[in-house]
């Protein structure tokens, strides 16, 4: 067999194999990325630790409501 031939069709299995496990790992992911819009809040953490008493934590909160999220971003002084 052609060396080059044989390199195009290995090629062309990688890219086939690829797409498939892509397709598989999007069909077993439950309900998709991120969470469901609802009422509430979600609540954010970050922590972080430098060397021995450093560190600082951090929480926030975020509106379930993809509305009143995106109203987040829009300055106070907007004209409507």
């Amino acid at each position: 067999m052609d060396p080059v031939a044989f390199v195009l069709i290995l090629l062309a299995l990688i890219v086939i194999v690829t797409a498939l496990v892509a397709v598989a790992g999007q069909r077993q992911r439950p309900g998709g990325r991120g969470s469901a819009p609802g009422t509430g809040f979600h609540e954010l953490k970050s922590d972080y630790q430098s060397g021995v008493g450093g560190g600082h934590s951090q929480s926030w909160k975020i509106p379930r409501d993809p509305q009143d999220y995106a109203k987040l971003f829009i300055p106070k002084d907007a004209k409507k």
